[in-house]
């Protein structure tokens, strides 16, 4: 895409970029959402805030624009909840002590005779004997298991015993060509 390099790409006017992260804070914390310097960087890198990095003597800064930092700032108020632990401690304390008779009254609610009543309708009934009877099927299955498991052991056993009986017969086999190597065959011709 072709751009005009004397036309200016910015919308926003350069004159309304005063506000420092210094001036930005202050806002921030009136508004009773302080943030450290370093989150008000970020906002700008991430381009939260309308802002322009500039050169001065000790390197560089951000100028940011006032709509902007009143925008977010408004942003950040409605997505964050408010709740009873946004409040001071004496307010929080007077919430619990109102919800405490809910409370109360849902303890009185449940007792165990009305836990007992639903336990034993009649349509949890059906439930209970599906799952009695998938429990069964399961102990059934683990000891069929558990046989499978045991008969698979004696196997193995039976096999390493004849594994080691076979190596007791072939070592003698195994071994036999290199002693006719070394002390020769009574048969064979020496040459000396």
């Amino acid at each position: 895409m072709y751009t005009d390099p004397l036309q200016p790409l910015a919308t926003t006017a350069d004159n309304e970029f005063t506000l420092t992260i210094d001036d930005a804070l202050s806002l921030y914390a009136a508004a009773g959402i302080p943030r450290t310097p370093r989150s008000i960087q970020r906002y700008c890198a991430k381009e939260h805030l309308s802002s322009r990095r500039v050169e001065t003597e000790f390197g560089e800064k951000y100028l940011i624009t006032r709509a902007s930092v009143e925008k977010h700032i408004a942003y950040i108020k409605e997505v964050t909840p408010t709740t009873s632990r946004d409040l001071p401690r004496q307010v929080a304390a007077g919430v619990a002590a109102e919800n405490s008779g809910d409370l109360l009254r849902q303890q009185a609610a449940t007792t165990t005779e009305e836990l007992r009543l639903v336990a034993t309708s009649p349509d949890l009934s059906r439930y209970v004997a599906r799952l009695e009877g998938d429990v069964d099927f399961l102990r059934g299955q683990m000891e069929v298991k558990d046989n499978q498991i045991k008969e698979m052991t004696e196997r193995a056993r039976e096999t390493n015993v004849l594994i080691a009986g076979l190596q007791k017969m072939l070592s003698p086999l195994l071994s036999a060509p290199k002693d006719r190597r070394d002390g020769g065959d009574e048969n064979s011709p020496t040459t000396h």
